[in-house]
């Protein structure tokens, strides 16, 4: 697994913002927008490209499109959902699936109750859209979820990390012979006593669509 640390004025700028506890819901869910499409430019590196040809109103040359099939968008609802504007802005021809996730509080473990995606991911590029890398169980399920169905190549696209669920989804995937990025705009200190990212945010799902839509 490779973990990267956007380092940039704007994504730091932008994250501060986004931290500050006064921030209201429509300035979070607009900065959070302008953040993801930030960390997608980095996050799409390594997108797959194909050579065309064209005729430029000078003379005819070489370029590139994305490549067939078209990468797959995959926010984990419902916080994933305030990432998507962001990503598509981008990439505007990608396909885009829903993956619903929820954590057992006994168990602690990651269980699917919705999905919107292809049957067969075979040979797809998967970016996942999840704000808080907190510790790390729901997205270590929802790549695991991915894969089982084909999925090749995964980047997970988060606004902030924090080194316990790094640690963890390092471990939940090995072996697991597919390469996964993470991409986030800081690593933060740590998780508290109640699974926080500390300095972190609050409660990303809350800030973006109001305390009411709580699960």
């Amino acid at each position: 697994m490779r973990t990267l640390v956007v380092d940039h004025p704007l994504v730091s700028h932008k994250l501060t913002a986004l931290r500050k506890e006064t921030t209201d819901t429509p300035t979070f869910r607009r900065l959070a927008d302008q953040l993801v499409t930030l960390l997608a430019y980095e996050a799409t590196r390594d997108v797959r490209v194909e050579a065309i040809d064209i005729q430029t109103p000078v003379a005819p040359t070489t370029g590139v499109r994305l490549r067939s099939p078209q990468p797959l968008v995959v926010p984990i609802l419902r916080a994933g959902l305030g990432m998507l504007d962001g990503m598509l802005r981008l990439l505007p021809t990608a396909e885009v699936g829903f993956l619903g996730m929820m954590r057992n509080e006994e168990t602690l473990e990651a269980s699917t109750y919705a999905e919107r995606l292809p049957d067969d991911l075979s040979g797809r590029q998967c970016y996942v859209l999840d704000p808080m890398l907190a510790t790390g169980g729901t997205l270590a399920a929802a790549i695991h979820f991915l894969t089982d169905r084909g999925a090749d190549d995964i980047t997970a696209i988060c606004l902030l990390a924090a080194p316990e669920g790094c640690a963890r989804l390092e471990q939940e995937l090995d072996g697991l012979d597919v390469p996964v990025t993470v991409v986030t705009a800081a690593m933060d200190e740590r998780l508290n006593e109640k699974g926080y990212i500390v300095p972190g945010l609050g409660d990303a799902g809350d800030r973006l669509y109001g305390s009411a839509g709580s699960h």
